[in-house]
């Protein structure tokens, strides 16, 4: 994948802003969902505190760092997309986790 493909893609995939993931990263749904490491923060919520940045970065400035991330991004939203539980989504772990990654299903 590309650069220009990793940026169109990441775009798709996080389709939540800066500030509304922002937000939802400080809600308990946020913290509490997702695998943590040694009972600290979770691995989706360190997510969101970098694709916050990541959104609000130049893409001239962003790092190779920054888009490995994105890639990484990328593949676990479309992996968990995957996995749609069935009905209503709206309050579930399934949801919050992509949340957690950027991306809203509920949108």
């Amino acid at each position: 994948m590309s650069d220009d493909e990793v940026h169109t893609e990441f775009g798709e995939a996080v389709n939540m802003t800066a500030g509304e993931l922002e937000k939802w990263l400080k809600t308990d749904e946020s913290r509490e969902a997702g695998q943590h490491k040694d009972g600290g923060e979770s691995v989706g919520h360190e997510s969101g505190r970098r694709i916050v940045t990541i959104l609000r970065t130049k893409k001239a400035e962003l790092s190779e760092k920054d888009e490995r991330h994105m890639r990484k991004v990328v593949g676990y939203v479309h992996r968990h997309l995957a996995q749609r539980p069935s009905g209503d989504v709206e309050d579930t772990t399934w949801r919050y986790s992509l949340m957690n990654w950027g991306h809203d299903p509920c949108k």
